[in-house]
């Protein structure tokens, strides 16, 4: 099944805006609004850490023009003021969508959330700079990468103490994220605490970028993946267009994380670049001691045996039509039958990635 929280969740489509498709979260259980936005640009962001520096924010574009579209034909409009959480929040074009759709943005404001390190530990986060500005009657826009969602509680707690304490309200929350499911149980939680001091607060419209992905418990069955932090499918809910994308490419599914480091992709990608290479050659170190279809059926997030009917539910699809759902499956199945072998896989991902990135390190 799916995580817990989105056991009675289900697609529906909601627009198709040029080349992107948006998706309404169904949910009798949920009291906020939830998205899915998939275009061919956050298409090839997640699934190739081949897209890095400004082709990144360029990926970013088409999706959140139409979410905007959306929201705007819907009465969502209305000015807004853009909360960036440094420094993941620069990755995300909510400036520049919204100057393009004629949104007005009243305020930028700032807030940082660093991790502390110690011992090469991370013992705790803390909030080190913040520059905001108190509103009445506030609709916060936000876009950041939601993986455990400890930097947005902390981050948000902050705002709405500075707010309660120096007589502004927050009307709404928009957010843009590349996240998963610890998102939808922490937007749901702060709606009850921010309603407890504002009852008037609306909740929050949550847009995710190609689907609700979940993050890994513990080291994976290659024991080389990151628990809280590395995305993948298994208990999400993934836009069919992002499964089709993944499913076309020999390779794509098998990556560490459908986004990587989102800061060092944009910014620091000689750090990016080495992190995908160190996974690649884990993993290859790892494929003495781990199975294939083990390490198949973890990516793909369901037994492979599994039925159409359960395959509908599990992944949220039983509102989609019935006849590109019955292709999709077809296609998966298939996907699931090619002979690979994890080594192979290494081998052909390291020499793909480092001929793509090979200008940006050091000889």
């Amino acid at each position: 099944m799916p995580h817990s929280i989105l056991k009675d969740a289900s697609l529906l489509p909601a627009d198709l805006r040029n080349d992107t498709s948006i998706y309404r979260l169904k949910s009798d259980s949920l009291v906020n609004d939830y998205y899915i936005a998939s275009s061919p640009g956050t298409r090839r962001l997640m699934a190739s850490p081949e897209v890095v520096g400004f082709d990144s924010y360029l990926c970013m574009l088409p999706s959140t023009l139409a979410a905007l579209d959306h929201f705007i034909d819907i009465g969502l409009g209305g000015d807004v003021s853009i909360l960036t959480i440094l420094r993941g929040g620069l990755n995300y074009p909510l400036e520049e969508c919204c100057h393009r759709k004629g949104i007005t943005v009243k305020n930028m404001d700032f807030i940082s959330c660093e991790r502390i390190i110690e011992n090469g530990v991370i013992t705790c986060l803390d909030i080190r700079y913040e520059k905001l500005h108190i509103e009445k009657d506030c609709t916060l826009m936000i876009g950041d990468i939601i993986a455990s969602g400890d930097t947005l509680r902390l981050s948000l707690e902050q705002v709405v103490d500075r707010f309660r304490r120096r007589g502004g309200s927050i009307r709404k929350i928009i957010f843009f994220t590349i996240g998963g499911t610890k998102a939808i149980r922490l937007m749901e939680e702060l709606t009850t605490k921010i309603r407890a001091i504002w009852p008037q607060f609306e909740g929050f419209t949550c847009v995710f970028y190609e689907g609700i992905f979940s993050v890994y418990e513990d080291k994976g069955c290659t024991g080389v993946n990151i628990p809280d932090i590395d995305f993948y499918w298994k208990d999400g809910i993934i836009s069919p267009d992002f499964r089709y994308h993944v499913l076309k490419d020999d390779d794509a599914l098998f990556e560490k994380c459908i986004i990587y480091d989102g800061g060092a992709r944009r910014y620091e990608i000689a750090d990016h670049y080495w992190e995908v290479v160190e996974y690649w050659e884990d993993l290859a170190r790892a494929a003495g001691r781990t199975e294939y279809w083990d390490f198949l059926e973890e990516k793909i997030g369901h037994s492979l045996d599994i039925g159409f009917e359960d395959w509908l539910a599990l992944n949220g699809y039983q509102d989609l039509d019935e006849e590109e759902m019955t292709s999709l499956y077809i296609m998966e199945r298939d996907f699931m039958r090619q002979k690979r072998t994890i080594p192979d896989i290494c081998e052909r991902r390291l020499r793909e990635f480092k001929l793509a990135l090979h200008k940006y390190i050091q000889s």
